[in-house]
């Protein structure tokens, strides 16, 4: 049975390739879109069994979902254009990728 922690582990490096990929012109925004629809409808098969639910989110899991309503809230061409969207992306990316501290307000949530 998977846990919160696993499902954490195992897609946040994705988003973090996904999200670096797109700031360097490697992947398209709509694959973004199309993964973070397959993660929320994952999701959905943890989220409905509290036992899985059991861990409190880690920093990383609170990042991978401030970085995944990134890209839900913000268009591609906001976020590419706007400089601070921009660098919160990347941070959030470096963040999964390298650890270090948590970027400065980035603030995720469970759906």
């Amino acid at each position: 049975m998977m846990t919160a922690n696993d499902f954490i582990e195992t897609k946040a490096p994705q988003l973090a390739y996904f999200g670096k990929a797109f700031l360097n012109n490697q992947l398209d925004y709509k694959e973004i879109q199309i993964y973070m629809w397959d993660v929320l409808e994952e999701w959905q098969f943890i989220s409905n069994n509290p036992i899985q639910l059991a861990e409190q989110p880690s920093d990383t899991e609170k990042v991978f979902w401030h970085l995944l309503y990134c890209f839900d809230h913000w268009s591609g061409w906001a976020i590419k254009g706007n400089q601070y969207l921009r660098q919160q992306v990347h941070e959030c990316c470096d963040y999964i990728d390298i650890g270090g501290n948590v970027p400065q307000s980035c603030i995720g949530i469970r759906p």
